[in-house]
């Protein structure tokens, strides 16, 4: 006869089973949740502007019942910006929560990386050096952000680099970029100064609908990279020696992981200049709503960038009107001091 009561045992099983199910619909109710503010902070965006709409006008549209100026200042004009806002602040978040679990280090993002500022560096370099254009100035800015990942990366690889040293190395790599980026500005003319500073300002109207594909389908491909490893992720979570033990290669998974951040984060720098924050605060805000599991992490994480992002946006749309206030100053302003209340929180 086997030792104990296995009726007991059953049942603790089916009990435990029963408040996993639970947490994992709670979980997911929160997520449609977030799902639905979003879809409702998107109409009320369209509303926002020089041109008056209501929401009933703007719904018309976008059922293609709406002909005439309506019809052209929600797609044309509204649409793009809104799905960029959407999309980057989901590619930035990811990367930020991802470069932030490979590094074991909640000061991981692509700006304390120094991706964004090589990024920076790159566009004026093509605008005060080389005269580019557009194109030309979005191509220098991607090549700059991973030119930083690849100093990054060999210094973290040839010099066997801790990942409390890979941030500060990136620490230092963005000090250097902005230093390089200052200097090629005192040699500009003012056209070219006020091209550089116009790129710095993130900004996400500028991008068209191609871009805004081709950053969606990047961030998409890194989404299900993560979500395919996410059980390494918490892994290396506990500590990397745990992660080696569970057979993680942790190696691979932090170089292909960085890549994956860094060619997200390169790209939507490249299309909408630098946007501070958004991938160092949305992974906090969802690790205190989900916890450490990346199966809840990556998914929340995602919607809260893409909220964090749209609301910015739209409430600089709300302060200025024509919508010209830069998001890349308002992100700053609104995450400066949500990550200090998040970090007070924390500490108590």
């Amino acid at each position: 006869m086997p030792y104990g009561n296995p009726g007991a045992f059953d049942a603790s099983a089916g009990a435990a089973t029963s408040l996993f199910l639970d947490y994992i619909r709670r979980k997911l109710l929160m997520l449609g949740g977030l799902a639905a503010l979003i879809v409702i902070l998107a109409v009320l965006a369209v509303t926002q502007g020089a041109y008056d709409l209501t929401p009933v006008r703007v719904l018309q549209a976008l059922a293609g019942m709406a002909d005439g100026p309506t019809g052209v200042v929600v797609w044309n004009i509204r649409m793009p910006r809104i799905i960029a806002a959407l999309v980057v602040g989901w590619g930035l978040s990811l990367s930020g929560l991802t470069l932030q679990s490979l590094l074991e280090n909640p000061l991981g993002s692509p700006s304390t990386l120094g991706i964004s500022q090589g990024a920076a560096f790159g566009a004026a370099a093509a605008i005060i050096l080389f005269g580019a254009r557009i194109f030309s100035v979005t191509l220098f800015a991607f090549a700059g952000a991973m030119g930083a990942t690849f100093i990054i990366l060999a210094l973290a690889r040839l010099r066997r680099l801790s990942p409390e040293a890979v941030i500060l190395a990136g620490v230092a790599l963005s000090s250097l970029f902005a230093s390089a980026t200052t200097l090629l500005q005192y040699v500009a003319t003012e056209t070219e100064l006020a091209a550089v500073v116009f790129w710095t300002f993130g900004d996400v109207a500028r991008s068209d609908w191609g871009e805004i594909g081709l950053m969606a389908i990047a961030a998409g491909i890194s989404t299900i990279y993560w979500m395919i490893r996410r059980w390494d992720l918490n892994a290396l979570a506990s500590g990397e020696e745990t992660a080696r033990g569970l057979g993680v290669n942790v190696n691979r998974v932090r170089l292909e992981g960085m890549m994956a951040a860094a060619v997200v984060a390169a790209l939507a720098t490249a299309f909408h200049g630098v946007i501070a924050f958004v991938g160092l605060i949305a992974p906090h805000m969802a690790r205190r709503l989900v916890g450490a599991d990346h199966g809840m992490l990556i998914p929340f994480s995602a919607l809260l960038g893409a909220l964090l992002l749209l609301s910015a946006d739209t409430l600089g749309r709300m302060l200025v009107g024509s919508g010209a206030l830069p998001v890349g100053v308002v992100t700053s302003f609104m995450g400066a001091p949500l990550f200090l209340y998040l970090l007070i929180r924390g500490y108590r």
